[in-house]
């Protein structure tokens, strides 16, 4: 197998370190590149704000899931103390017997220096030193063989990272969507979040979407995902929690399209009752059905965003502000052909008056259909109606 190597602090990981991996593997001919995370570079010895090692190594992990390409190893953070380039050449051939030398990928910003690192004659010797572009964008020369990569200049830092997070910049696009995933999971680098009760994590909702993404048709996760979109507007715009609305709006319909007879099963499993029309039309348990999935499967015991899932479909006399949300969302989403008027009312009015109007819209259309009405459909129109007396 032909190896690249690729080291650096990684702090944090960024679509810069993937472009460069990618671009070498690519032109170079490799069969895969390693990411080593250094346990402290002998280059960034002052105090950088950093996360510890174990977060930067597992921001590596979630950046480069499920591509073959990548592989990761810890081998500088489990020898602790500064780390050392020699010492990783040596270990990865030892351990990985690759096929030639292997590459190992080193940006023009530290090419300058490479003389002076430690044995760097020895590494000479065991490894071919590519030298890609990071700060000029035309290849320089240097006092040691190596090969030249030709690579565009991704205008791209960890440090500039850092700093954006801090300051509540624009910086989710810089990193892969695993590392994004952890930054705000573990609020490093000072990023701040406030999240709901249960504390789902940016990776659960993932999972979650990831979950409507493979087992919905690509025209029903598109709806989920524009439901749960418009939903975590709408809580921001009432003062609810937008990742709660977020969470609510993509799992809602995970069980839409399971089969009539395993969504009785899950009801009823769960031990809730059915009412006639269920019975007749067990396709309408799937909000039901889809939240013992949300809660047993993976572990959402939030009772706002439970009851949100389980009643999107018929509504219920007492549900709560993000429940009403979802209600609305799921009827009105921007994929929805409906009056601009009621988008228009999500943003301006109160939101029963917004669900009152949904709610009526949405019996006119199931009475022209000739379709039965739901008695908690019926009853929560009723609430409605009441409270606005």
């Amino acid at each position: 197998m032909k190896l690249g190597i690729l080291g650096g602090s990684f702090n944090p990981f960024h679509n810069g370190h993937l472009y460069l991996a990618d671009t070498v593997l690519s032109a170079l001919k490799l069969d895969r590149v390693v990411f080593i995370p250094a346990n402290r570079s002998p280059f960034k010895l002052e105090n950088v704000p950093e996360c510890c090692a174990i977060d930067r190594v597992d921001m590596v992990a979630a950046a480069i899931e499920g591509d073959l390409r990548f592989a990761l190893d810890n081998c500088e953070v489990k020898r602790e103390g500064v780390s050392y380039t020699i010492n990783t050449v040596e270990d990865i051939i030892e351990r990985y017997t690759p096929t030639g030398k292997p590459v190992l990928i080193i940006g023009d910003d530290l090419a300058a220096e490479f003389p002076k690192w430690r044995e760097s004659e020895r590494i000479l010797q065991l490894a071919d030193i590519a030298v890609a572009c990071r700060i000029n964008s035309v290849p320089k020369k240097y006092p040691f063989a190596h090969i030249v990569v030709k690579n565009d200049v991704m205008n791209v830092s960890s440090h500039m990272i850092r700093q954006k997070i801090i300051e509540n910049g624009d910086w989710r696009s810089l990193v892969p969507p695993g590392a994004r995933g952890m930054i705000e999971d573990r609020q490093l680098y000072g990023y701040k979040n406030a999240k709901f009760s249960e504390n789902c994590s940016q990776s659960m909702i993932q999972r979650i979407e990831a979950s409507a993404r493979e087992t919905l048709s690509h025209e029903r996760f598109l709806h989920s995902r524009n439901t749960a979109l418009h939903a975590s507007d709408m809580c921001r715009r009432f003062g609810l929690d937008p990742l709660a609305g977020y969470l609510a709006g993509i799992a809602h319909d995970l069980a839409k399209q399971m089969e009539n007879k395993k969504l009785i099963k899950i009801v009823k499993a769960d031990g809730q009752e059915t009412s006639s029309l269920e019975k007749d039309k067990p396709n309408l348990l799937h909000g039901k059905a889809a939240a013992v999935l949300l809660r047993d499967r993976f572990c959402i015991h939030n009772k706002e965003v439970l009851e949100a899932v389980a009643f999107h479909t018929s509504g219920c006399e007492n549900m709560g502000p993000l429940a009403k949300i979802i209600y609305i969302a799921d009827k009105t989403e921007y994929s929805r052909n409906i009056d601009p008027a009621i988008r228009k009312m999500c943003m301006e009015d109160d939101l029963d008056s917004i669900l009152f109007t949904v709610l009526e819209k949405t019996i006119t259309k199931l009475k022209a259909r000739e379709l039965d009405l739901s008695e908690d459909t019926l009853m929560l129109l009723e609430r409605i109606k009441e409270r606005a007396n």
